[in-house]
């Protein structure tokens, strides 16, 4: 079962105004610490300046020379201001229907229930039957760096993405009635033109119906922010924010590669990559984004694009990790024919879907990558079963999307 809380004391924008001021794109879809200066830099009053304290410094040439120390106190101060300030407001005993609607979204806007999840239910090697499950491995720096915040700050941010099953499909239907009977508390449109809006739920009858009806669901899968979880487990903590969205409602993206320091495909290297996978080289093709699951593309200057299509041997179908095609690509292209073995190696780059094609190939032309390898998207259905096996999904392997945005809603402890 799943036990859903409400959120004791809950810090929201006052109004949709307040709500464009202060939220963000969370702090792991910035393409590292000079993009996040830079926004922090034009948006002094966004979360982004709490959670990642580091890059809130005069110039991009301070990030990294403060003590861990320093740049805590700043997130605390700047909590403090953002607390007392008139951007906000809090309120007691909260849950939260949570829109998310992206124009590129097929399947139409997600609708899920947001508040406090338990930790104690986190399936891990001393809780086996635990029924929220995990699918990748915690580094215990990176949750500790998000500890660290929560701690300073007493404050929790950060927002964990989970999906359920909701077979019956209740879950969706009462929220949706709820949404299209009332308007939203706030609601914020940001620079994709993803429009999110809120539903403060506050009425205990309401919050009584929610809690016996996630009663009822078996599983939820950690979709995004599985070290925002652990860090919650790591201070001790009983409870981490959360947002439950129906699995059906929610889009996986494509998560791609670029690949530093390594040889030029010279004719040994092609031979390698030939008793792996079916080579086809792409004569003409501008950029190749697979879209299915198996074909994989890789770019380089001197040849442009290529499709990799994986040989039967080279994973084993019952396994749902092995044939995860990130996993695929690390094991038989990155660590036995370009001898990178690590998938944290500094020679890989992950790049999420907020960076489309052509920003790939404007790496490679200009020289700062080698190669440039774009995978077709997780399936939900590989996802879940990745879960069900009790596995971890390959790093950087699932990039969903529309996400939660930092900042709506906020827990203070």
């Amino acid at each position: 079962m799943i036990t859903i809380t409400p959120v004791s004391r809950a810090l929201v924008p006052v109004n949709s105004k307040a709500a464009a001021r202060i939220s963000t794109r969370n702090y792991d879809e910035f393409q590292g610490d000079d993009e996040i200066w830079n926004f922090v830099q034009a948006n002094p009053t966004s979360v982004l300046g709490i959670t990642m304290p580091q890059c809130d410094v005069p110039s991009l040439n301070d990030i990294g020379k403060e003590d861990l120390a320093t740049s805590l106190t700043r997130a605390k101060l700047n909590m403090a201001e953002l607390i007392k300030g008139d951007l906000t407001r809090e309120i007691k005993n909260i849950l939260w229907a949570y829109e998310i609607e992206d124009p590129r979204h097929s399947k139409g806007p997600q609708i899920g229930l947001g508040g406090m999840a338990r930790t104690d239910q986190i399936r891990t090697e001393a809780t086996p039957q635990g029924s929220i499950i995990r699918n990748e491995g915690i580094r215990e720096g990176k949750a500790r760096g998000r500890a660290d915040i929560i701690k300073a700050t007493n404050t929790i941010i950060g927002t964990v993405n989970n999906a359920i099953d909701d077979v019956s499909g209740a879950i969706q239907a009462t929220l949706r009635a709820h949404a299209d009977s009332t308007s939203p508390d706030f609601e914020v449109t940001d620079s994709r033109d993803v429009q999110h809006r809120v539903w403060i739920l506050d009425d205990p009858t309401t919050i009584a119906f929610f809690i016996q009806l996630f009663s009822q669901e078996p599983h939820a899968y950690v979709a995004d922010g599985n070290h925002r979880s652990a860090a919650a487990v790591m201070l001790g903590y009983e409870n981490f924010l959360t947002v439950f969205f129906p699995a059906e409602t929610m889009n996986i993206y494509p998560y791609n590669r670029l690949v530093s320091e390594v040889e030029d495909l010279n004719p040994e290297i092609l031979s390698a990559v030939a008793k792996k996978f079916e080579v086809t080289e792409l004569f003409g093709t501008k950029t190749y984004q697979p879209t299915e699951t198996h074909q994989i593309g890789i770019y380089s200057a001197e040849k442009g694009w290529m499709r990799l299509c994986p040989l039967p041997e080279t994973f084993d179908p019952k396994n749902a990790v092995d044939a995860i095609d990130a996993n695929i690509v690390q094991r038989n292209l990155f660590s036995e024919i370009f001898g990178i073995e690590d998938p944290g190696d500094p020679r890989l780059t992950f790049v999420g879907s907020n960076k489309d094609v052509v920003w790939l190939q404007d790496a490679v032309d200009e020289g700062r990558a080698a190669y440039a390898v774009t995978l077709a998207a997780v399936t939900m259905e590989q996802f879940i079963e990745v879960c069900r096996q009790n596995r971890r999904m390959p790093p950087k392997s699932t990039w969903f999307e529309p996400k939660i945005r930092s900042g709506l809603v906020m827990a203070l402890l």
